[in-house]
């Protein structure tokens, strides 16, 4: 079956950078778009940037010129690369797959969190 792994989350103080990734199994990789979307305490699940098949990326304005989604599909793996982090980035990612490579039902991870704080 489908899996999606979130790794890389944890404690960074303001103004530092993360790595996320995302290992996917059981899929057709390059066949999906690859989305990160993020859910803050208290707060509904929010879509962070996406990556298609042709890995043109999207993002969200609060993330934009910070974060970069970049995937291998030779490691069925997509990133998420976080910089200038603020506290507000605080949340708990999430992957998702979309499209063919998953017969278009969405497929999500099980998160990672990532705390900004002092």
């Amino acid at each position: 079956q489908v899996q999606l792994v979130e790794s890389g989350g944890g404690l960074v103080q303001p103004g530092g950078s993360l790595r996320l990734s995302c290992a996917a199994s059981g899929t057709s990789f390059s066949l999906n778009t690859m989305g990160w979307y993020r859910q803050a305490p208290g707060k509904e699940r929010e879509l962070v940037g996406t990556i298609t098949t042709g890995f043109a990326t999207d993002y969200a304005d609060s993330v934009k010129g910070r974060f970069t989604i970049s995937r291998d599909n030779a490691k069925t793996t997509v990133y998420l690369q976080m910089n200038s982090l603020k506290p507000e980035d605080t949340a708990v990612y999430y992957c998702k797959a979309s499209g063919r490579g998953v017969g278009y039902r969405d497929r999500w991870g099980q998160g990672t969190l990532v705390t900004v704080s002092s």
